[in-house]
């Protein structure tokens, strides 16, 4: 039974990382940066517009879910989607980078 957990979070992690890729591509920043520990929520930070001294707040307990949330609905806009795709991304990231990844949206950055 924990082979196949093991196996299960494997695939999930996978599917994660490879539409962090591809959404990181589209918006022209090394690819291999996702899998970079803390260097992919630098280029996260980026890819949403925000200041990268949003990085010290990500390491307050409590504090990093709002901040996260406020990123990834950046990032989304970004795409071109909305809130919702932004919580979709926050609960169900294995469904929602790859989509964001592979799907036919652009990297738009919107202004402050």
């Amino acid at each position: 039974m924990g082979t196949g957990m093991m196996i299960c979070w494997l695939a999930v992690v996978l599917l994660i990382v490879i539409g962090l890729w591809k959404v990181f591509v589209k918006a022209g920043k090394p690819g291999w940066a996702a899998i970079v520990p803390i260097y992919n929520v630098i280029v996260l930070l980026e890819i949403a517009g925000k200041p990268l001294w949003w990085f010290i707040l990500m390491l307050i307990p409590f504090v990093n879910f709002v901040v996260a949330i406020i990123v990834l609905v950046a990032v989304a806009r970004n795409f071109g989607k909305g809130v919702g795709f932004a919580l979709g991304m926050v609960f169900l990231p294995f469904i929602f980078y790859p989509i964001l990844g592979f799907g036919d949206a652009r990297y738009q950055p919107v202004a402050a």
